[in-house]
């Protein structure tokens, strides 16, 4: 019976037939990586599979600028993968005994969309992987902008695909989905079917901590890299304004309000586009230099505490309302969306961009070669260290479950546990072997200068590149540093300057991934929710000067009494149950 179409009344409902299912299925399929003698469950031909080992031809492609047509054929059409080399910590695990997998099956995948693919079922990447696998995938992606409600929707109908990508998009997160049988808890079963997950999250304490509940559960298949990504968002310098305005780069709060005013006196009409993507208010950067942090962060004794509710909060406001009126702001910061403030970065209006590097480097110098510089977060006193709330612990890109209508679970977990093979790393990272990526003499892969990634048919640039030819957040062993283009393409300084941040920035204050419990996740969410929308209209009124500063002290009390403690106190026991995993 096919339980899709099915409507359920009840999440309950539904976790009690997956849970049959998942008895049914695992009973009756074959388990690969089981090393038992029950013949009924490992036929001869599955045997073979898993003692096949593959031709080495290392010296075929490794450092081979021009493969033939046989040796492309070769690397992008089969599971070799014996020229790539090791080049991290630990090894990646290649166990590729599930593929192809042992029956025709169709998984349905909901993922958000992304401007830079129109359809995500003809990604090259993705077709790839599914003659690999032998398992086929069906996306379904809502417009761009219409996530959230798409998601509701879905969630609210019963009626759910087989995998759901980004699902901490559910109320209360992701383990509340799992709580409320939505998603299928992957526990017992991970061992099994994806025996590359469960070896690469366990060859590092760090990726095993943030993968695993507090309780031991497992949820899902996690992003996680192979090192600590450095940070990727802070204050970005044009050279030319720079060099216009004759002032070093600012270091404290006072040099930047210097350098801002020079800045316009020289012709830049609003010389700080102040804000991340989407008119978010809060970026870490300028609050930060005040301990003002976005939101919940580690205080000097390792307790949680609520960036909006330090002392020197007014003292912030104070400045932004200075700065805002004195026209050093981009006028529309508050509601500017992704498109709106690169056509003002490349514009004579700005001098600064608070962004990242990454996205700049395309934007600014690829495409209207404009040079620029990467600045520190601002401090209050010369000689202080910058600091962030930013830190990356392992896991990075997004994530995936698994959900309680999913037909085939063996399936499913095959097909996402492939990302986290050898092979699906170079895929995944990398793109297609001859046409997106070469292998260097040490088996890594790399982007020659004629690659599609720089030098795209359709004129594409390298921005939007990046997810055409490979995938850039997904849950996989997400090779930041050595595949992103924008970072390692010929003259780009992005990753210089991302790694002089990590490197010369405090971090002490960054909170963990922490998760909560079921009772904790549905108030955690309501009083998150609650306070957010305060913040945001309290902050943004007053730095526009809608309310005086003063206005601070009705905020700060209006959020005690919405149970900012409580608040607290919910973030504080899910921290030190994260310290004793």
């Amino acid at each position: 019976m096919n339980n899709k179409s099915k409507r359920i009344l009840s999440f309950l409902f539904v976790f009690i037939l997956a849970v049959s299912m998942i008895t049914a299925c695992s009973g009756g399929g074959s388990n690969k990586a089981d090393n038992s003698n029950n013949t009924s469950e490992n036929t001869a031909e599955e045997q073979q599979k898993v003692e096949t080992t593959f031709t080495d031809i290392s010296q075929d492609i490794r450092g081979n600028t021009s493969p033939t047509p046989e040796q492309i054929n070769e690397v992008n059409t089969t599971l070799n993968d014996t020229y790539l080399g090791d080049i991290f910590d630990e090894k990646i695990p290649n166990d590729y005994s599930a593929y192809p997998f042992k029956e025709e099956v169709t998984l349905d995948v909901w993922m958000p969309a992304n401007r830079n693919i129109p359809d995500m079922n003809n990604h090259a990447i993705q077709k790839q992987v599914e003659k690999l696998t032998g398992i086929k995938v069906n996306f379904i992606t809502p417009p761009v902008g219409q996530e959230a409600d798409a998601f509701t929707l879905m969630m609210s109908s019963g009626d759910l695909p087989d995998i759901i990508i980004e699902p901490g998009r559910y109320p209360g997160g992701f383990e509340a989905g799992v709580n409320d049988g939505a998603y299928l808890d992957l526990t017992d079963l991970m061992e099994k079917y994806a025996p590359n997950y469960s070896a690469w999250r366990n060859s590092d304490e760090t990726r095993r901590k943030t993968t695993v509940t507090d309780s031991g559960r497992l949820l899902g298949f996690y992003g996680i890299a192979p090192y600590s990504e450095w940070m990727w968002f802070g204050m970005l310098i044009k050279q030319e304004a720079l060099d216009k305005i004759g002032l070093p780069i600012p270091e404290t709060i006072d040099e930047w309000h210097t350098f801002l005013t020079k800045a316009k006196e020289v012709g830049y009409s609003e010389p700080l586009n102040y804000g991340s993507n989407y008119g978010q208010i809060f970026t870490g950067i300028l609050n930060g230099a005040y301990g003002v942090w976005d939101w919940t962060f580690l205080d000097s004794n390792g307790k949680v505490a609520w960036g909006p509710a330090q002392p020197k909060a007014k003292e912030y406001l104070a400045m932004m309302q200075q700065w805002n009126k004195e026209g050093l702001l981009n006028k529309d910061w508050a509601t500017a969306d992704f498109n709106q403030r690169m056509a003002s970065a490349i514009s004579d209006k700005t001098a600064v961009m608070m962004d990242s590097p990454d996205t700049m480097w395309s934007y600014w110098k690829e495409q209207n070669d404009i040079d620029f510089v990467g600045a520190l977060n601002p401090v209050l006193n010369k000689g202080d260290k910058s600091a962030t709330t930013y830190k990356n612990f392992k896991r990075t890109g997004t994530e995936a479950a698994i959900t309680t209508q999913c037909d085939n679970v063996e399936a499913a977990m095959a097909w996402l546990d492939f990302a986290y093979t050898k092979k699906g790393w170079e895929i995944y990272n990398y793109g297609e072997y001859g046409t997106v990526h070469l292998i260097d003499e040490n088996g890594k892969p790399y982007y020659p200068e004629n690659s599609f990634m720089y030098n795209d048919p359709d004129g594409q640039p390298v921005a939007v590149a990046l997810d055409k030819y490979r995938r850039h957040i997904w849950p996989d062993i997400r090779d930041e540093h050595n595949s992103n283009p924008l970072i390692v393409a010929k003259g780009s300084y992005s990753g210089e300057i991302r790694k002089y941040w990590t490197e010369n920035m405090d971090t002490s204050a960054a909170m963990p991934p922490i998760s909560f419990t079921k009772e904790e996740a549905s108030r955690e969410a309501e009083l998150g929710n609650q306070l957010s929308t305060l913040r945001g209209e309290y902050f943004a009124k007053i730095i526009k000067g809608e309310l005086p500063v003063d206005a601070y002290d009705k905020f700060l009390e209006e959020a005690k009494k919405m149970g900012l403690d409580e608040f607290l106190s919910i973030h504080q026991a899910a921290l030190d149950r994260y310290n004793s995993r």
